[in-house]
């Protein structure tokens, strides 16, 4: 029970209200005392006899005008307020105590984080947040807000990292806590000023936990850290670009410019400039191309085997000394730039059919990494998915969709042709189709095709009779979005509709 007594400000009172509860063996769970003259009472309950007794004894108090029973305490309504504010916003949400771990967070934060409340409540802040030490900053005498950029599953967010001051007995403030919001934003909206975090950054946007991702980023990560020039292969779609800018940045050319040049379709004068650049002349002025512009840093060709024969010609003249000369210029000039390209072709295929220079190949192929498609590494589409459902709620300034029970797995049974940018394309279409907050397979429209999931070594898993059942799955997801019914699934199987409505059931498709 709560009670609300009005007094008088009266040396003693409060003392003689607790002699009373303590008289009766009432537990005292809580008290606030207002400035205006109010003193509020958290009690368990008691019996109605014992109550109206009790109520007597304190209206008998010296000082006291009034007592009556209320449903809440000030500050128990001023808490619930503020937890409901807090699980309206957006931002993630977190609250420390003064050892650094986690105290309290809002809904954005522990769908943030894919924890549960038994596993964020009590979690590091130094695990959370490795690049940010708490610990030196709670130590501060006077700790003040601060500012930095993260990244968190991939996706950019600036960290605010606020105080909370307490006033003591003796009108100093004190520490109490400190509350951190993240706030998403584009790479390319960061404060020029914003500390930036070093040595990882990069790496950290790319999102992926099968075994064939973990390889691909530990051996890249070494060869970044290298100046030979690195050859990147893979399909359309694979994440190619970023992963030549993960490498850039982790170098020690990361100060310095990151330049692509796209090489697919452009005309050899044109892309000469491009590289090259062009020195003045009567009808044209003097300009650097990205090699130079790019003098320290990196130059990424993008599609490197759409080159044309006349400009590789020009390019294995640069990678043999780093010299070249701008069009319609005699002199030389030398530039110190890392070189990284990307390609979906076989350039070795290339080679031995005289369409791309051998020489050149083996002066870009030092070192190679290839990108596995999507397709080979089916545990990292729910990372992913995940990923860009994130990014799309900020875009899109709406709540992050729910998933519906089986969506992980219906989408990682598709074989992706197009790769995580075909796995993007999806999705956003998806989040804008959805109406009741919730992402279902139905609202994932996908090529009409009866392809499905491919036998891969990742889908192995289990007994004979668990992966019969997967790719059963499969095909049956695939081929009810052409025949959304289960008589015209039958009919196209040649099976009976008895035996397609109970697997159907049996694998939830179809359900909303």
């Amino acid at each position: 029970m709560r009670l609300q007594v009005y007094c008088e400000d009266r040396l003693g009172l409060t003392r003689e209200l607790l002699d009373i509860l303590a008289r009766r063996n009432i537990d005292l769970r809580g008290i606030e005392i207002d400035q205006v003259g109010i003193i509020y009472l958290n009690c368990p309950e008691i019996e109605f006899d014992e109550f109206r007794q009790l109520m007597s004894e304190i209206r008998l108090i010296s000082g006291v005008t009034d007592v009556r029973k209320i449903q809440f305490l000030p500050a128990e309504r001023e808490h619930r307020e503020l937890r409901a504010l807090l699980e309206t916003l957006s931002d993630p949400v977190f609250s420390l105590n003064l050892t650094g771990k986690v105290d309290m967070a809002n809904k954005s934060a522990f769908r943030l984080m894919g924890s549960h409340h038994e596993n964020l409540i009590g979690e590091s802040a130094n695990v959370l947040f490795p690049d940010f030490n708490f610990a030196h900053w709670l130590e501060r005498e006077k700790a003040s807000q601060v500012c930095r950029q993260v990244v968190l599953t991939g996706i950019d967010y600036l960290m605010e990292v606020m105080p909370v001051y307490v006033t003591d007995s003796e009108d100093n403030d004190v520490l109490a806590s400190a509350v951190v919001q993240l706030k998403q934003v584009s790479m390319n909206h960061l404060p020029t000023t914003l500390y930036r975090t070093p040595g990882e950054h990069g790496f950290e946007h790319l999102v992926g936990q099968s075994s064939k991702f973990r390889a691909l980023v530990n051996q890249a990560k070494k060869f970044a850290l290298l100046d030979a020039p690195l050859l990147i292969q893979g399909e359309t779609g694979t994440g190619k670009e970023l992963l030549a800018k993960a490498c850039h940045q982790r170098s020690h050319r990361a100060e310095h410019p990151f330049l692509l040049v796209n090489c697919v379709s452009m005309p050899d004068d044109a892309a000469e400039t491009e590289l090259f650049g062009c020195a003045p002349g009567p009808e044209r002025e003097g300009k650097k191309g990205q090699f130079e512009q790019a003098d320290g840093g990196t130059v990424f060709l993008y599609e490197v085997g759409e080159m044309s024969p006349h400009l590789q010609i020009k390019l294995l003249r640069f990678m043999q000394d780093g010299t070249f000369r701008r069009v319609g210029e005699e002199h030389e000039v030398k530039v110190d730039v890392r070189v990284i390209c990307s390609t979906q072709k076989n350039l070795s295929e290339l080679v031995t059919a005289g369409q791309f220079r051998e020489d050149l190949y083996y002066r870009l192929n030092v070192l190679s990494l290839t990108v596995p498609p999507l397709r080979e590494r089916p545990s990292d589409v729910q990372p992913l998915a995940e990923l860009f459902l994130n990014q799309f709620s900020a875009e899109l300034g709406q709540e992050r969709p729910a998933l519906q029970s089986g969506v992980p797995d219906f989408l990682s049974q598709y074989s992706w042709p197009g790769n995580i940018r075909q796995l993007r394309n999806v999705l956003f279409r998806a989040v804008t189709q959805i109406e009741d907050g919730t992402l279902t397979k139905e609202d994932i429209q996908l090529p009409e095709t009866e392809q499905s999931a491919f036998l891969i070594e990742e889908s192995m898993d289990g007994s004979l009779d668990d992966i019969m059942k997967r790719y059963e799955s499969g095909i049956l997801s695939n081929l009810y979005r052409s025949y959304p019914s289960t008589r015209k699934l039958a009919k196209r199987l040649s099976v009976s509709h008895t035996a397609i409505a109970n697997k159907l059931r049996e694998y939830s498709i179809g359900k909303k």
